[in-house]
């Protein structure tokens, strides 16, 4: 077992936003997310100063926390051991168990009850030559509630990833159409893991959209563009530190317990986001300290519609986080397949696609990651006016669970 360090708790609320008290259950599983979203920002810092350095990007870490978990649950050895290390977490059961609490708690849709709009499901492709362990199976279809399904990878690998992208767009709405790209699955393919996530709330106080007017908005080159801002005149969740400052937009919430938001961190300076990234993903317990929790008055509050799309391959980043030992020959997979070949099984990519939309009505988002595995050889009023590079996140308040994280360095470029 790795070291496991020791886990502070930076002011973990003992309350839902409805003010009901928190179960022991439930502060579990808070703990459980304030060890994730320090991986998560771990990842968005990795990810922002790498593959996002020139273009608007948003992400899911959730998604990839989800296959991450997968990945260990089949390792043993250094592998799992190195798997336990990056995402923070004592044993493969805990991250099981934490999958669980996941898809239950957090992602149950919340449209029925007039709450948002959410889809979270896991989907999984194995080779036929290829049968999964029963234990491994097991976790796979109870943890992760993941639809598995018998494929031919050796002779209709095109059929298959085409089927992968389907999935993925028929479980977010068609907003992620392929999440696989062509040439990514071939006959030496042998096992793919996906997962899809969609969100799409409303804003509990919509933006008037006729007060919606054009600004310049500065770009890191020192250049502006004119881009659409949205307006308010009402009290908003507005907090000022050294350096930045942070907005809270709430979306409208149903019946249960659950409080979505969006939070965006604006940096001072014009050209200060790298700075900010560098804080947020270093400082561990960093969002528990930096969120607003009072509505002040604003007096001039601008921020601007923005839409998104963005696809990377996320086994680089990983690597440079240190998780290298999935990804080679002799990977350590050794307890997906119960088969002599399945001590050759490595990871070989892991896709992730997401895509956000911010206006006057709220917020659609939708992501989407796969991970495909061969074998080896085979109170003042004040100012809050995002018109410079920012970052973004949207959360679940009462577990602290991040869904999504971004920056927007153009809201012109989609």
């Amino acid at each position: 077992m790795p070291e496991t360090k020791s886990r502070t708790i930076f002011s973990q609320p003992k309350y839902h936003p409805t003010g009901e008290k928190l179960s022991t259950a439930e502060m579990d599983l808070r703990e459980s997310i304030i060890n994730q979203n320090d991986f998560a920002l771990g990842l968005t810092k990795q990810l922002l100063q790498t593959e996002g350095k020139q273009s608007n990007l948003v992400y899911s870490p959730l998604s990839i926390h989800v296959l991450l978990s997968l990945i260990a649950a089949g390792s043993k050895g250094p592998t799992q051991d190195q798997l336990l290390s990056i995402l923070k977490s004592n044993s493969t059961d805990h991250l099981n168990s934490f999958a669980t609490e996941l898809v239950s708690v957090i992602f149950s849709d919340g449209s029925p009850s007039g709450g948002p709009q959410l889809s979270f499901a896991n989907g999984g492709w194995v080779d036929r030559r290829l049968p999964l362990k029963p234990s491994f199976k097991q976790v796979v279809e109870t943890s992760y509630m993941a639809a598995l399904a018998q494929v031919d990878f050796q002779t209709n690998a095109a059929q298959v990833a085409s089927g992968v992208n389907s999935w993925a767009e028929k479980e977010t709405k068609g907003l992620i159409k392929e999440v696989l790209p062509p040439g990514s699955v071939d006959c030496s393919t042998t096992l793919i893991f996906a997962n899809a996530l969609y969100f799409k709330g409303a804003w509990t106080e919509k933006f008037d959209a006729s007060q919606t007017k054009e600004h310049d908005f500065h770009l890191l080159d020192g250049s502006t563009v004119k881009v659409p801002f949205m307006t308010s005149r009402k009290k908003q969740y507005v907090r000022s530190f050294n350096g930045f400052s942070v907005l809270g937009l709430h979306y409208k919430q149903g019946e249960d317990k659950r409080c979505f938001s969006m939070h965006i961190f604006l940096p001072e300076a014009k050209d200060g986001l790298p700075a900010l990234v560098e804080k947020l993903g270093s400082e561990s317990g960093f969002l528990d300290r930096h969120l607003p929790k009072q509505k002040i008055a604003v007096g001039d509050f601008r921020i601007p519609k923005f839409k998104i799309s963005f696809g990377f391959e996320a086994s680089n980043v990983l690597k440079g986080l240190g998780l290298v030992l999935p990804f080679g020959g002799g990977g350590g997979l050794t307890e997906m397949v119960d088969s002599p070949e399945g001590k050759n099984l490595y990871v070989s990519s892991i896709f992730h696609k997401s895509f956000i939309e911010v206006n006057e009505e709220g917020t659609e988002a939708a992501a989407a990651s796969a991970f495909r595995k061969t074998m080896l050889c085979l109170t003042k009023a004040v100012d809050f006016v995002a018109d410079r590079p920012f970052l973004f996140l949207v959360k679940e308040e009462s577990t602290g669970a991040v869904l999504f994280i971004g920056h927007v360095l153009n809201p012109l470029a989609g």
